[in-house]
């Protein structure tokens, strides 16, 4: 039986909870998980194009983005990965609490891949990161770089 593939997963939130929670959610999976939490767009952009101390980051399979970042915020990072040529294959989720039709619009129009509004009750946010790793990673198959 072939070892699955360990899958890269990006995570740019500034809410902690919120990041434990969704580590949580996906340690009891299906799958092999390597989840790298920034906590800052700023930061996110600097893993993603392997600046600072990020030299040696690896390509994530998956990004998880929040909106409502500090330094640099979640339509400016989506901007700069769809924009790059490297990046703009990777799938990016963005999982803000956001509700705004204009948030919506916006983050389609910079080739989000998908945008779902955080849950505020526990469970229901477990269960939609457990969707989210249901879909984007036993049935979409996604590039590999």
């Amino acid at each position: 039986m072939e070892n699955p593939k360990l899958v890269e997963i990006l995570l740019i939130e500034d809410n902690p909870g919120d990041a434990r929670l969704t580590r949580e959610a996906l340690k009891d999976g299906k799958m092999k998980i390597n989840l790298t939490i920034m906590t800052d767009g700023e930061e996110g952009t600097d893993y993603l194009f392997k600046r600072k101390k990020y030299i040696n980051a690896l390509r994530p399979d998956l990004i998880l983005l929040d909106l409502n970042l500090p330094k640099k915020n979640g339509r400016e990072v989506l901007a700069e990965i769809k924009n790059d040529e490297i990046l703009k294959s990777i799938p990016v989720i963005i999982l803000t609490m956001s509700k705004a039709e204009e948030d919506i619009i916006k983050s389609y129009n910079l080739h989000a891949n998908c945008f779902i509004t955080k849950p505020i009750d526990l469970m229901k946010f477990f269960e939609v990161v457990k969707l989210i790793e249901g879909f984007w990673l036993t049935i979409v198959k996604l590039p590999t770089v």
